[in-house]
């Protein structure tokens, strides 16, 4: 009995995925609950377990694409009965395949078929009979013809012997085994290493024996042994002047997702810029008192948060939407932060800013920021965000216009602190400024709201009191 290992729906808009990488390899003993492999979407990464225990064999290598659903595994359940447990994986196998007769079927040398006894038609099906009762190649015909396992099929392979053929590049197919019923043991695999044309000049012996006992035309076992690699996704091309790698389907998700922000959206950039000042201050003060009551550090961006919230309380347009002809207006505050990992570019969405405090606001990103990382965000965690606000002030940028996050209407984009000098009250003053960057679509956002909504964001980034007053 075996159970299939099937990638499973991770959202009703994920059709596909990409097979980043097995956990377990071919043959290998897994325990329920044991990861298996890690699928890349175009929203997530998610990581497969195991639904049983057994012995894993692996149908679709890593790097490839699968569909949602797809059987990419099966995990083979150790076979149940009163026998005594076999001492190693070997003799388990061994024990697994005892009792297996398969079915027989003439291989014709011409189309006259070739008959022992030609008064009596062979079966396809025959009745299992005791392993010691089971011809070889050297017993004469009785009433049935039966051919040696090994040539009839691929011959049983326990997984110590798979995982060492991997490791050595040997192609099994090319080795005739010694234990029961044709089991490839590790000695075989050895042997064969260390003089496989003397194995392969060995198994054409014993086909020539076989088709003078029964006049059958079997397989031709001389060929060449070849080294079974896993295709790399990358090629080196132009004497190594380049190097082509397919997109991973996140990065596809991004690319498509951006172009259609610009060919579905009038996209527009208002700008301006910000006195960090009384932020910096505020931080400076408070934060030994605000890690030992939250645990948190109080950083820039729940500041933000707030201000964009007070923002879109004052100028609802920018809350807001369009759905075919319709204008949706949006009446929560879900506000999702650009990440960038190095799985790519992921927006999770703090859900309701508007009632959480500082440092609610700070753990949520924390906690984001950490399954970006380590690839668990779940589909639940990028949906739903209302607007987006992205930083790319920590690589150090200066200056963008960021592009909007479909369907929302707008996004800001944080940049770097640098201290500038400003006139300040008629004297030129050096103060820590950063440029904010409002994008937004045109379609239903009017200049004078932008402008209106980064002023607003700019006022109670300058002065946190507004946040608390509302003023």
């Amino acid at each position: 009995m075996s159970v299939d290992v099937k990638i499973p729906s991770v959202g009703e808009s994920v059709s596909s995925g990409f097979i980043t990488q097995w956990h377990k390899a071919e043959g290998e003993l897994v325990n329920s609950g044991d990861l298996l492999l890690t699928l890349d979407t175009d929203k997530i990464s998610t990581e497969i377990t195991a639904e049983s225990s057994g012995v894993l064999e692996i149908l679709i290598q890593e790097g490839q694409d699968v569909m949602i659903g797809a059987v990419v595994g099966r995990i083979s359940h150790a076979q149940e009965g009163s026998k005594p447990a076999p001492k190693n994986i070997e003799e388990q196998h061994e024990s697994a395949v005892s009792n297996d007769i398969i079915d027989i079927e003439e291989v014709k040398e011409d189309p006259t078929p070739v008959q022992s006894e030609p008064s009596e038609e062979l079966e396809q099906y025959v009745e299992p009979v005791e392993p010691d009762k089971f011809p070889t190649i050297n017993e004469p015909e009785n009433k049935q013809k039966k051919r040696d396992l090994r040539l009839d099929r691929k011959a049983p392979v326990s997984p110590a012997v798979k995982v060492l053929a991997k490791e050595k590049g040997v192609d099994l197919s090319l080795i005739i085994g010694t234990g029961k019923k044709g089991a490839i043991l590790k000695k075989d695999v050895i042997a064969f290493i260390d003089g496989g044309s003397s194995l392969v000049a060995s198994a054409k012996e014993s086909t020539n024996s076989l088709k003078k006992t029964s006049g059958e035309s079997l397989p031709n076992l001389s060929i060449k042994p070849t080294k079974l690699e896993k295709p790399s996704p990358s090629k080196i091309e132009d004497n190594g002047r380049i190097t082509r790698t397919p997109l991973s389907p996140i990065r596809r998700k991004i690319a498509d997702h951006l172009v259609s922000a610009q060919r579905d959206s009038a996209l527009l950039t208002t700008f301006n810029e910000c006195d960090m000042s009384s932020v910096m201050s505020l931080r400076k003060g408070l934060q030994d008192d605000f890690v030992a009551k939250f645990g948190v550090k109080l950083g820039f961006m729940s500041i933000f948060i707030k201000a964009v919230v007070d923002g879109l309380k004052e100028v609802e347009q920018i809350n807001a939407r369009i759905d075919g002809n319709d204008l949706i207006t949006n009446h929560f505050y879900d506000v999702g932060v650009a990440v960038g990992s190095e799985r790519g570019l992921v927006v999770p969405v703090i859900r309701d800013c508007d009632k959480k405090n500082f440092a609610e606001i700070e753990k949520d990103i924390a906690k984001y920021a950490t399954l970006a990382n380590e690839g668990k965000l779940g589909l639940d965690d990028l949906q739903g965000g209302v607007f987006t606000i992205s930083n790319g002030g920590i690589y150090g940028s200066m200056l963008s216009t960021p592009i909007i996050n479909p369907p929302q209407s707008a996004i800001l984009g944080m940049h770097n602190i640098i201290e500038r000098p400003v006139a300040i009250d008629g004297e030129v003053v050096i103060r820590p400024m950063m440029y904010l960057a409002l994008s937004y679509d045109h379609r239903i956002v009017d200049g004078r709201e932008a402008v209106t909504f980064l002023r607003r964001v700019k006022d109670c980034v300058e002065n946190p009191a507004r946040l608390l007053v509302g003023a």
